[in-house]
């Protein structure tokens, strides 16, 4: 017996920003996944592969290959490699992740390699995903989680127009200990 999907395969879509294409993840973005994962700022405070497991090759490789395809497939969301337009350079991941379809609700999650920060990328991908969840996908809900001492993480939700809503207390594992999560999200309604 296979395992029920959580819900309808999403769209194979290419979002564009005024800086970024957001596409689907190819072997090419293999080292910037490496890159982005094993910098110290991102094991902070993602605990990937596992909580208190080394990010390796091996991972990178199968993130690009196979679980970022498969999320979209199974229904559990999209990921996009976002990449500069003007050059090239791959900059990060940005997706949905934990969609509940009888209720309309996804997440929006992200990470960026370290030469992509503070330039407002990360921001302007979020609002992209976000938006043609909202619009495009017909979701009534978006959230997104940050954790609570991730002040450039929840800069992003609020410049990308999300609204704060409280705290999941002791909600998520890191490498080293567990974190509480900030809560944001964003309707439609944010958006008129």
């Amino acid at each position: 017996m296979s395992a029920a999907r959580p819900g309808p395969t999403l769209p194979a879509v290419i979002l564009r920003t005024d800086r970024l294409t957001l596409r689907a993840f190819t072997e090419s973005d293999v080292d910037g996944v490496l890159r982005a994962m094993t910098d110290p700022e991102t094991r902070r405070w993602i605990p990937l592969p596992e909580p208190g497991r080394t990010y390796t090759r091996a991972d990178a490789e199968h993130w690009c290959l196979v679980q970022a395809p498969e999320a979209r497939v199974t229904g559990d969301g999209q990921q996009w490699a976002a990449v500069e337009t003007a050059t090239g350079a791959f900059v990060g991941a940005f997706g949905l992740v934990h969609t509940r379809w009888r209720a309309r609700l996804t997440e929006v999650g992200y990470w960026t390699v370290p030469e992509a920060r503070r330039r407002g990328l990360a921001t302007e991908a979020v609002v992209a995903v976000s938006r043609w969840a909202l619009f495009d996908r017909r979701f009534e809900r978006v959230e997104l989680k940050a954790a609570t001492g991730n002040t450039a993480s929840r800069r992003v939700a609020v410049r990308s127009g999300f609204a704060f809503e409280g705290v999941e207390r002791n909600a998520m594992p890191l490498h080293v200990g567990r974190t509480d999560l900030a809560v944001y999200s964003l309707i439609p309604a944010d958006l008129v």
